[in-house]
């Protein structure tokens, strides 16, 4: 019997590798082979990786390949060749499965490659190692490998039938602890997107609902964090999603929240109405727009009507119920710079509680690879063969949208932000226009090239922010200090919101504390005065020429980790402290 390691490199220790569990679990592979799961990072030294791997010995290593791995793997399996020459190494994965014979002539310590779905392939891999049967490699499908110098490819294996999926976690979940959990239900895609491997996929199939449902009870009965759907278009079978959606919804534990990916478009009226009736916090909606310019769509052959996306994205965001997440994707063929403001533009207006730019990825077995050289598409020879330049979009383009990314997702999708920018945004000739300006002084102050301490983000913003017309200087730093204080209990404070101390309002604060009403009706989720004190912070604002104090409840925080907060005025503030001054005298 032969020793098998498993092993994936994922982007982030929080990432868990649904692959790896799914391979070990299916037909019990574990339990029939000598076969071992391992997970590493790609921030881990590639010298731990291999000294780990080297003392286990192992007769084959297969390897889980992505495009933010694929890179650091190549030169793991020279080292691995090296120390191990007998050892046979495999990959398996989406950055593998297209133009295999290539990647195998380009890396020769590489044996063989799975291509598409693993399941079958690894199955028929052990008991060819394990037993000799099947007696050779070319009767296993979706195989390419070496032999005798040569390389050979079989034909593909048929679809998986998803009723066979085991479920790929420990039943206690002790297997992801601190980990994001990823699910699926479906497989495939019915869209064609001319940048996206699954447009090379056939068809949609679904993992039977009595196979899903008592599996998400699962993740409900053990009150896990987040779970995350991996389905390209989770709601392409409006029955398969509700059916979904209306046992969680029913089943709410209260603490769960699932993300899907969904095309809005396909939404009617009554799955909206549904929604707004879930709670707050339960489902999260990735969406993707990648751009509002009609020829680029249509280049793409993405057929999605950005009317109607953007009807549904405002009915879903005035229930107030669901997060959010719409995408952009910069350097699609026709989008130059002036077009990809106006789809930057056209996005934001539709408020989502985070939008993100992304660039390019000119992915093996994608339409758009195939036509690169129609296009002009430059892009990076390693993975993750990100878009350089276009026709319509020069390098120098490239650069600045880099960093107008980056604003964004400092200030706007961080969510610490949120009441600075809608003051400020405004007072720009467009949103695109404030995040380029913003990103202007940015690169003029040299932030792009060092990192910034957690308060520097909030003066770099401050300092662009006063150079602004009509900008009110008292109005943008209290508007600062709520972001900043609404995000976290502050052990300091930046240099132009520190104000004398006031030894009266100290006092205050402390006999607030005291009184009974204070605790027992914005605090009663807290044991003990002491633990309301520590978990929570009141702070003093000035708000249409009155003062006003706001409560801040760190132990209470929304999905953008932001703390829940209360309102009083001057008045209130000053009654309860009298009563807890009497309390404690």
């Amino acid at each position: 019997m032969k020793k098998v390691i498993l092993a994936a490199l994922n982007a982030k220790y929080i990432h868990s590798s649904l692959a790896l569990r799914y391979l070990t679990k299916f037909q019990k592979n574990a339990e029939r082979h000598d076969l071992e799961a391992i997970e590493f990072t790609i921030n881990q030294r590639l010298d731990y990786i291999l000294e780990e791997l080297f003392q286990r010995k192992p007769d084959v290593v297969l390897f889980s390949c992505y495009l933010w791995n694929v890179e650091m793997l190549r030169e793991l399996s020279v080292l691995l060749k090296k120390v191990m020459p007998q050892c046979v190494i495999g990959f398996g994965g989406p950055e593998v499965s297209y133009e295999s014979e290539a990647f195998l002539r380009d890396n020769p310590a590489v044996d063989l490659i799975m291509r598409g779905e693993g399941e079958l392939v690894m199955k028929a891999l052990l008991e060819h190692w394990d037993t000799g049967v099947p007696q050779s490699l070319e009767q296993i499908g979706s195989l390419t490998f070496r032999k005798n110098g040569e390389i050979f490819s079989t034909a593909m294996q048929p679809p998986l039938d998803l009723s066979l999926l085991p479920f790929p976690y420990e039943d206690d979940f002790s297997d992801v602890e601190n980990q994001i959990i990823y699910y699926e239900s479906s497989r495939g895609c019915p869209y064609h997107c001319g940048y996206c491997l699954s447009s090379v996929e056939q068809g949609v199939r679904f993992a039977p609902l009595e196979k899903v449902l008592p599996e998400l009870q699962k993740f409900l009965d053990a009150n896990v964090k987040q779970v995350k759907f991996i389905d390209r278009t989770f709601n392409c079978k409006k029955s398969h999603a509700m059916a979904i959606w209306r046992y969680l919804h029913t089943h709410d534990n209260g603490v769960t929240n699932f993300h899907f990916e969904i095309t809005a478009d396909l939404i009617d009226q009554e799955t909206i109405d549904f929604l707004k009736t879930v709670r707050k916090g339960l489902f999260q909606f990735e969406i993707g727009v990648q751009s509002t310019n009609p020829e680029t769509i249509r280049a793409i052959d993405r057929n999605v009507d950005f009317a109607s996306l953007a009807q549904v994205v405002r009915q879903i965001k005035a229930g107030d119920n669901i997060h959010q997440h719409l995408d952009l994707i910069a350097g699609l063929p026709y989008e130059d710079y002036a077009s990809f403001a106006r789809s930057f533009n056209d996005v934001y207006a539709l408020q989502p509680e985070q939008l993100q730019l992304g660039f390019l990825k000119v992915l093996k077995g994608s339409m758009l690879y195939q036509r690169q050289k129609e296009y002009a598409i430059s892009y990076r020879d390693r993975a993750p063969y990100e878009v350089l330049s276009t026709h319509e979009l020069p390098f120098s383009d490239t650069i600045r949208l880099k960093y107008i990314e980056e604003m964004v997702e400092t200030y706007y999708n961080s969510g610490r932000f949120l009441h600075t920018l809608a003051y400020l945004v405004p007072l720009y000739d467009s949103p695109f226009a404030f995040f380029e300006a913003l990103s202007e002084d940015w690169v003029a102050a040299g932030n792009h090239y060092r990192p910034l301490p957690k308060l520097g983000v909030y003066d770099a913003l401050h300092t662009f922010a006063l150079k602004a017309e009509k900008v009110d200087q008292e109005t943008l730093e209290q508007l600062l200090k709520f972001d900043l204080l609404l995000y976290e209990k502050p052990k300091k404070l930046p240099q132009w919101l520190i104000q004398p101390q006031d030894t009266k309002w100290q006092q205050t604060v402390n006999d607030l504390y005291h009184a009974t009403s204070f605790l027992t009706d914005f605090l009663p989720h807290y044991a003990d005065r002491r633990e309301a004190m520590r978990q929570t912070h009141l702070e003093r604002f000035l708000h249409g020429g009155k003062k006003e104090a706001v409560l801040f409840d760190y132990g209470k925080r929304d999905l953008l980790q932001n703390a829940a907060y209360t309102v009083f005025s001057e008045e209130q503030i000053h009654r309860m402290a009298a009563e807890g001054a009497k309390k404690k005298n």
